[in-house]
């Protein structure tokens, strides 16, 4: 209670009470005496830190949802150069597919025009297994498209190597570089025969060796070999790769040299398979 009587005893209580009567008499009194301009005038004075106020909030409230369909306008128009972006990529994507399928097509009958007498199945590769011993490819190609074991594997850079396995709708290949059967090989510079073979220890580099070369024969550095044709698998005149080092056999004492396969092994994603071919007879 004595709380209560000391705030209304209190001069901040009798100030306000006196504003209260005053702002509630003032304007009546003026009014009735004909002072109505003074009484509009003093309401307006009043009234217009609050007409501010809800002027401020108003545009605030106009600017926040100009704001929000702006960026309502933004998500749209990046929603709709995401899919213009993905569709362009796809078109890209399509382009480059009918660029690489008619360079294999023109690789193929450049081919196809120097080798008349071969006979082709092109394949892709859908596999490719290597481990320390043996890299072996698997082809889309199978019996029911005509393919046999030890038909040459070829690309439009040269000799890869041959199929050693075949299922109905696929066979798998291994390359030259791998210790298995050898090619009959020359170089045409100089006429000089010799065998291409793998070599375990040269297979990781993705190089080949060339042995059994007359001593006396002229063999250098960059001389590309080729098939021979004679006492192989390999039809004549596929490229196999270019010779990058000469040396001596020592148990033989017969030259031999390094081969640079022409073939991208580590690259390789579409093949043919030489299916037929006219043999070499000397």
């Amino acid at each position: 209670m004595n709380g209560l009587k000391k705030f209304f005893t209190s001069k901040f209580f009798i100030v306000s009470l006196a504003v209260a009567v005053l702002v509630s008499i003032v304007p009546s009194v003026l009014y009735f005496m004909g002072q109505g301009d003074y009484v509009k005038a003093t309401v307006q004075l009043l009234a217009t830190p609050f007409q501010w106020c809800f002027t401020k909030v108003g545009e605030g409230i106009d600017g926040y949802v100009v704001y929000f369909r702006r960026m309502s306008g933004l998500f749209e128009e990046n929603r709709e150069l995401k899919t213009e972006l993905e569709e362009n990529r796809e078109k890209v994507y399509d382009a480059e597919l009918v660029r690489e399928e008619n360079e294999f097509l023109r690789k193929y009958l450049g081919i196809k025009a120097e080798h008349s007498d071969f006979t082709f199945q092109d394949a892709s590769v859908i596999g490719r297994e290597s481990t320390n011993y043996r890299t072996e490819y698997t082809l889309s190609k199978g019996s029911m498209h005509g393919i046999e074991k030890n038909m040459p594997v070829i690309t439009s850079d040269g000799l890869v190597g041959y199929v050693t396995e075949v299922g109905p709708t696929y066979c798998r290949a291994v390359p030259v570089t791998e210790n298995a059967k050898s090619v009959g090989a020359y170089i045409e510079r100089s006429g000089t025969l010799g065998v291409v073979e793998g070599s375990y220890s040269l297979s990781f580099g993705h190089l080949c060796l060339m042995s059994y070369i007359d001593p006396e024969s002229d063999i250098r550095v960059g001389d590309v070999v080729t098939t021979s044709g004679v006492g192989s698998i390999y039809p004549r005149g596929l490229d196999i790769g270019v010779i990058t080092e000469v040396g001596i056999d020592e148990g033989t004492r017969t030259l031999i040299a390094t081969v640079k396969p022409f073939a991208d092994f580590d690259n390789i994603s579409r093949v043919m398979i030489v299916t037929s071919y006219e043999l070499y007879s000397e």
